[in-house]
């Protein structure tokens, strides 16, 4: 569940992204690592080299490619402080087997949800008109929280090392071919960051935005066939912990139970279920006016998650202390995020940046 694409977005009289002089810094962050030198790869070896770390760690969680079938149990806790729903306790659970498909739960106090992939079709049911945002940050954590290995080929690509925790790590700055990142030493609003470990080729920090971080843990960590998941991930909001992502076991199971692969009549009778898709990050420049030279825009992230039906919900700023915190949210909501209906097109629910941009007018 990570960015597919940009789409820019300006608003505002004469505004333009053009007419900015320099982009808006990032927030400070215990988390960000883009504290040295950031550089281009280029074309060339340097380039190649980061796709195939990048391409490591990818595989390292890919169970389903690993051909055998698991169970894996997780627990997660979330404390966001209100800001999105299901505070509180979570239980989770996959059973996956290669001849018969995907069987997934997952349960907190008022929500419970159950999906099954099978034979081409996905069916569920759960007690809410969608997915919380704090189950699919769950899972993307898990299961695929790095770029798709083709949007990767189309990605700008800079590169950074840091330490983390005493580990030397290879940080990889993606962001659209189309709207390459600036010729600085931070990272831009657009870059989405990876930070791995060369030796283990173990993913370390995942950051789609600035301001919003994973950072794994590999300590006793569970195996299967190679595959290694981290054993605890943080999720950390504007330097906050939100949620704890707990993997309790994950074991090799040679033939799961085939009636896990089977809808009920009220499933078949809802239809397809909605499936969780790749994030999607819009910029928008707001302000009136001319604007001075060299200006500096003022950025303000906002996070939430876009229903199948292109509902806004959960939706929160995070930089929740920045002055214009409320209104960027504000303004997020009233956006129209439903898109052109394509028939035939699968139901989907997926995560959303609104990168606010902030310039004062002369």
């Amino acid at each position: 569940m990570v960015s597919k694409g940009m789409l820019w977005l300006v608003a505002g009289g004469a505004m333009s992204l053009a007419a900015l002089g320099q982009d808006a810094p990032i927030p400070s962050d215990p988390l960000e690592m883009a504290t040295g030198q950031v550089h281009p790869t280029g074309g060339g070896a340097n380039r190649a080299a980061a796709i195939r770390m990048l391409g490591r760690a990818r595989n390292s969680y890919a169970l389903k490619s690993a051909g055998r079938g698991y169970d894996l149990r997780v627990t997660f806790t979330v404390n966001s402080g209100g800001q999105t729903e299901y505070d509180g306790a979570w239980e989770m659970e996959d059973v996956f087997d290669p001849k018969q498909g995907l069987h997934w739960t997952a349960k907190a106090a008022d929500y419970t949800i159950t999906r099954i992939s099978s034979n081409g079709m996905l069916y569920g049911e759960e007690t809410g008109s969608y997915i919380p945002l704090r189950l699919q940050e769950a899972r993307a954590a898990l299961f695929d929280p790095m770029p798709a290995a083709g949007n990767v080929a189309r990605s700008s690509i800079r590169t950074s090392r840091a330490v983390f925790n005493g580990t030397q790590l290879m940080c990889i700055f993606l962001s659209d071919s189309g709207k390459s990142a600036n010729a600085t030493d931070r990272r831009s609003w657009e870059e989405t960051e990876e930070c791995v470990d060369p030796q283990s080729g173990l993913l370390r920090l995942h950051s789609q935005v600035p301001g919003r971080y994973y950072a794994y843990d590999y300590s006793n960590s569970p195996q299967l066939d190679g595959r290694l998941l981290p054993s605890k991930v943080i999720v950390t909001e504007a330097g906050k912990t939100v949620t704890e992502i707990s993997v309790d076991s994950l074991k090799e199971l040679p033939s799961a139970d085939p009636s896990l692969f089977v809808p009920t009549e009220e499933m078949k009778a809802r239809g397809r279920a909605f499936a969780l898709a790749e994030a999607q990050k819009i910029s928008v420049i707001s302000g009136r006016g001319s604007i001075a030279p060299g200006a500096t825009a003022h950025a303000v992230c906002v996070f939430g998650v876009v229903t199948p039906s292109g509902q806004l919900v959960e939706a929160h700023s995070l930089q929740p202390s920045d002055p214009n915190s409320r209104a960027a949210v504000d303004a997020a909501k009233q956006m129209n995020f439903a898109g052109t209906p394509v028939p035939g097109a699968k139901p989907q629910q997926h995560f959303v940046f609104v990168i606010a941009k902030v310039v004062a007018s002369q």
